[in-house]
């Protein structure tokens, strides 16, 4: 707070101030226990839910969808101080994101936004100016549930990549030749062309910078947390999820949750660097 209001940028104390004096309100918090907190905890943005401000409540935080669901019936059943157009309910969009860092210095983020249409396409414009890409996916809780079905792929994508590139040096093959390779045949994807996790091979990712200022190791597995309790819930077999929670606890257990989460390939294949 203190680095953005010396920047000219107006701040409050607490959720329930900003929501005073909002008409939208973007969250984006590490887990689902922060997000009930902030809105419906002590202070929070629903504080005094008769009558409050903000017509359109956006989260873009990586929970559970029934967390989601959840928040987003106590928005519904708040009233809005002054009724805005044809809205006489506050609405909650759950919209997380995809694109990391990265994207989200670049503004290219994609958005995964669940909840009532009318909705969406009101906060698409809002969306489009901090990424690039907003998808609308169906009702309350199914951007949360694609987002975590998103991550468990780019998991799984990524311990894949990792293990094939240490296969590989151990067979005599460079990380280079190897990605080259993989990037022109049916090995490609997003681990192997635009977030490559051996270091020396690409720049501009966290291996080109000791696996520092990515997505963290400890949030992947939080999020493979997320897919295991979802998939539980609705009777889902899911093996790969089971190992790559095992992988990714390991790799925190030992010291390096926040890490980018590519870092297995140096920390869990023992994968070299490339010279």
């Amino acid at each position: 707070m203190k680095m953005f209001t010396e920047m000219g940028v107006s701040a409050r104390e607490t959720p329930y101030e900003v929501a005073q004096d909002s008409e939208v309100v973007i969250t984006m918090l590490p887990s689902s226990s922060h997000v009930m907190d902030v809105y419906t905890g002590t202070n929070g943005l629903l504080l005094g839910g008769n009558a409050i401000r903000p017509a359109l409540l956006i989260d873009s935080s990586t929970i559970d969808p029934q967390t989601t669901r959840k928040i987003s019936l106590a928005v519904s059943n708040c009233n809005l101080k002054e009724k805005r157009g044809n809205w006489e309910k506050p609405v909650m969009l759950d919209a997380p994101v995809s694109g990391g860092v990265l994207a989200a210095e670049a503004g290219t983020l994609t958005f995964m936004v669940g909840g009532p249409e009318d909705a969406y396409l009101a906060a698409r414009p809002i969306l489009q100016s901090m990424g690039r890409t907003s998808i609308y996916c169906g009702g309350s809780g199914n951007g949360s549930a694609a987002k975590i079905c998103n991550n468990l792929a780019m998991a799984v994508s990524m311990l894949g990549t990792s293990e094939a590139l240490a296969l590989g040096q151990s067979l005599g093959i460079s990380a280079s030749t190897l990605t080259e390779v993989l990037n022109t045949s049916s090995g490609r994807c997003w681990s192997s062309d635009a977030y490559n996790p051996v270091p020396g091979v690409m720049e501009g990712v966290p291996s080109s910078r000791d696996y520092n200022g990515g997505f963290a190791s400890k949030l992947m597995a939080k999020d493979l947390n997320l897919a295991a309790a979802s998939a539980e819930e609705v009777g889902h077999k899911s093996p790969l999820i089971s190992k790559a929670q095992e992988i990714y606890k390991k790799i925190c257990e030992e010291g390096h949750e926040t890490k980018d989460f590519s870092c297995v390939f140096r920390h869990f294949y023992n994968g070299k660097d490339e010279v």
